[in-house]
């Protein structure tokens, strides 16, 4: 296939019908995030994307894109809501894996002395790790309740306050939840999980504004230098990952049954109109809304835990949500296609929302500047808060990037990457970390990942998002 590079944040790959493509892919990425997509499977996967009946504009492949489970993760595919289809994969395990965080109004200085103090309460108060779980005393009557009306729901059982709802994608509840679709397994998976981290790439850190980058956006954010914040960065569990197993078993006798050949089975997808599409676009959405509502739960323990350290209300110590944002999902949307309107269904997978100012669905508090995209580093680099910016709502359906993006899998940095080297240089750069498991910590190490700096700049180039603040780490929790 040939790859032609557009500009300097762009390549193009044009439709071949020989090789059975409907559309072409978009790649995003400078020279050097380039040649380290182009090791892996990720153009492969894009093209195999293009085969999918129904799409609408082209694949689009973001800078932190890598392989992934079908469709590469910071892959972004639309399809038509009426004449389309639905795919798990395209959509990922991890439904509704994404990022909030939370303000405060304290500074490093205030923060310095009671550190070790804090970090060792939310490593208590927010279990990490495979297989961790909290007793929240919610009962299976909740889980369902949750599923359904997501974060509302979490508010009025205690756990949070009533602005956490505005400052939640979807306002914490994705509509159309339906939990009748949601296996017994999924749901035995989901009982205890909800207020933990899990494992893999999630955490919990503390982070220090190092530097604004747009003043009157951040203005409007509630974010200034010098100033603590608090990143959570987890999904939906086991409870996700079932359903989205569950589906992809269900999809395989439906795939014979309707004489389907696929150029990769892990895009097996099912036809909107279908009963199996249907089905899963309710399961799909209990996972959303059980994410959100889980990263309410681990707000309200962090919170609590900044209460005790500090000997302060929560409010007194300015800990207002900024924003939630999802990077897993399935999503019915409105966008201009060709100059026409069309109602879609955007698979977003590793890569999140981007809409400008103006736009209908940035919350009030928000719409002048448009929404917050929070942008996570690893370990012992930075994270960034970008605001959506209206060339996204022209080339990749209100869409940007989700994080930096792994350049070795994670057996490779397990293998390559000494646990001791990346302590070391979590040491060198005063970051302190609690983790579950000290033998995994190199999963996460920053070698095994590309330069967020490169991903951040590369969306800003191409006028999908700007960059408003870049945050550095202080503390790390983790499984």
């Amino acid at each position: 296939m040939e790859i032609t590079k557009v500009d300097e944040v762009r390549y193009a790959i044009e439709k071949d019908e020989k090789q059975g493509m409907t559309t072409g892919v978009t790649l995003y990425a400078n020279d050097a995030l380039f040649e380290k997509i182009k090791k892996d499977h990720t153009i492969n996967q894009a093209v195999n994307a293009t085969t999918m009946p129904g799409i609408a504009g082209n694949v689009l492949v973001m800078p932190d894109g890598h392989e992934g489970y079908g469709l590469p993760v910071g892959g972004v595919v639309a399809f038509d809501a009426e004449n389309g289809i639905v795919s798990p994969g395209a959509c990922g395990y991890d439904i509704n894996c994404g990022v909030r965080l939370i303000k405060t109004n304290l500074t490093e200085k205030d923060l310095k002395p009671k550190m070790h103090q804090l970090l060792g309460l939310l490593f208590k108060n927010v279990p990490s790790g495979v297989g961790s779980e909290l007793k929240t005393g919610l009962t299976a009557d909740d889980l369902e309740r949750i599923c359904e009306e997501g974060v509302e729901y979490a508010v009025s059982k205690g756990f949070g306050q009533k602005d956490d709802i505005e400052f939640t994608e979807e306002m914490g509840t994705m509509k159309g939840a339906a939990f009748d679709k949601v296996s017994k397994d999924a749901r035995a998976r989901g009982k205890h999980e909800l207020g933990t981290l899990g494992s893999g790439n999630h955490f919990l850190e503390i982070q220090k504004v190092e530097k604004i980058f747009k003043k009157d956006v951040a203005k409007v954010y509630g974010l200034s230098e010098g100033q603590v914040v608090v990143m959570v960065h987890t999904g939906s569990r086991g409870f996700g990952h079932q359903i989205c197993s569950d589906f992809l078993k269900r999809l395989v006798p439906y795939q014979q049954q309707k004489d389907i050949k696929l150029v990769d089975p892990e895009l097996s997808y099912a036809h909107v109109g279908d009963q199996e599409a249907q089905d899963y676009l309710g399961a799909m959405r209990c996972a959303v809304n059980f994410a959100f509502t889980n990263r309410q739960i681990i707000t309200n323990s962090v919170r609590k835990s900044f209460e005790e350290v500090f000997g302060k209300s929560s409010d007194a110590l300015g800990m207002e949500l900024l924003y939630d944002v999802a990077h897993n999902i399935v999503k019915l949307e409105e966008h201009s296609v060709d100059g026409k309107r069309m109602k879609l269904l955007v698979h977003r997978k590793g890569a999140t929302r981007s809409f400008p100012k103006g736009h209908k669905e940035v919350n009030s508090a928000y719409r002048s500047v448009g929404q917050p995209v929070l942008i996570p580093g690893s370990m012992s680099t930075a994270s960034y808060v970008l605001c959506g910016a209206e060339g996204s709502m022209k080339e990749t359906f209100g869409s940007s990037c989700h994080g930096s993006g792994r350049v070795m899998s994670r057996h490779q940095a397990l293998r390559d990457i000494p646990a001791e080297k990346t302590f070391d240089a979590l040491e060198k750069k005063g970051v302190q970390i609690m983790v579950k498991s000290r033998k995994l910590i190199s999963e996460e190490a920053e070698w095994a990942y590309k330069n967020v700096d490169d991903v951040v700049s590369v969306v800003q180039k191409a006028g999908l998002a700007d960059i408003v603040a870049r945050n550095a780490p202080l503390g790390v929790v983790k499984g």
